[in-house]
């Protein structure tokens, strides 16, 4: 987990400076998308904006290692049960572990755990899917906390800049005694950038995070599918004494 998140964040920094060098380099005249949201962020107030960065560079990386795992943990349960039937069929619940084994996937783990409790009974092989599903979905669900971590905090810094930011331009009035325009307009534009990439970084990894809840949803609806199908595969093939 540690590496795909370190390779991630390499990746993220990596792309955004080469996309800077290069658009430096063309000399664009025209201003883009990316480059508006480069000039505004750089325009903003530097100390909150980095941190907000960083929770977008942070909250990406744990949501492409989520995303990345729970691709690889994805099975075919028809797929992994048929071939379990096809083995306890045969009499060979051995070689039904070994199929569940040898799948990845917490769906397998799940149905491998309830294969090798076979010989204590039907109650003893849904006591030990349920407690290791629920084991499984801890796993699954690894990492989260930090993605919300980061779609909480990234808003309250940048609201906290746009206050800050605020109450410098309020003492800059102060200061000079006039509340024109010009004096108080830099330091607002700066305080209300911080909130708008707040806001941004947020409803991006906000976007991520439900993605990932739907993927972790499904993958558990499959798990639970698949666990009450082994049950009805072991009796039917009479696996219980």
């Amino acid at each position: 987990m540690r590496k795909v998140i370190a390779i991630t964040i390499v990746f993220i920094l990596v792309s955004y400076f080469g996309a800077y060098d290069i658009m430096a380099q063309e000399g664009e005249s025209t201003t883009t998308g990316f480059q508006m949201l480069k000039e505004n962020f750089i325009s903003g107030n530097w100390k909150f904006m980095s941190f907000v960065l960083v929770c977008l560079i942070l909250g990406l990386a744990f949501c492409i290692e989520r995303i990345i795992t729970l691709n690889i943990a994805t099975t075919n349960t028809d797929k992994l049960l048929s071939r379990i039937d096809e083995r306890l069929a045969d009499g060979d619940v051995s070689g039904a572990m070994e199929v569940a084994k040898s799948t990845p996937g917490p769906t397998a783990a799940v149905l491998y755990e309830g294969l090798r409790s076979s010989g204590d009974g039907p109650e003893a092989v849904e006591k030990a899917i349920v407690s290791y599903g629920s084991v499984q979905m801890g796993l699954l669900e690894k990492g989260l906390v930090w993605i919300s971590l980061f779609i909480a905090i990234a808003p309250m810094l940048g609201f906290m800049g746009t206050v800050i930011g605020m109450i410098e331009a309020f003492n800059r009035i102060e200061a000079v005694g006039d509340l024109s325009p010009s004096v108080v307009a830099g330091g607002i534009k700066v305080a209300l950038l911080t909130t708008v990439f707040g806001l941004i970084t947020a409803i991006i990894l906000q976007i991520f995070y439900n993605y990932i809840i739907s993927k972790i949803d499904g993958i558990v609806n499959k798990m639970e599918d698949a666990s009450i199908g082994l049950v009805d595969v072991m009796s039917r093939n009479k696996v219980f004494k």
